[in-house]
């Protein structure tokens, strides 16, 4: 079962009882990069621009946000948090 989880400024919240699937803690552990490098607003912004606009080019907007697509990409990569290049989600956009 997928579990509902938001990330706001680096603090994940999690809704009581939902399981959540492997690799989610890296999964996380890559937005917060992301977060970092963007100043965090930047982030925020760029992810709901882009969701607006994918959400009239795809059936699914969110999984097509680059943010995700790089976290969901690497989620299992254990080390990708620690060498990932700065603003790496630009190349999946």
């Amino acid at each position: 079962m997928r579990g509902f989880a938001l990330n706001l400024f680096g603090f994940v919240f999690v809704r009581k009882g939902d399981i959540t699937e492997p690799g989610f803690e890296n999964h996380e552990a890559i937005h917060v990069e992301q977060m970092r490098e963007m100043f965090y607003i930047g982030f925020y912004l760029w992810y709901i621009i882009e969701w607006i606009i994918k959400l009239f080019m795809y059936e699914c907007a969110y999984k097509n946000i680059s943010f995700e697509r790089e976290a969901n990409k690497y989620r299992f990569d254990k080390d990708y948090p620690t060498r990932r290049k700065r603003y790496a989600w630009l190349k999946l956009i």
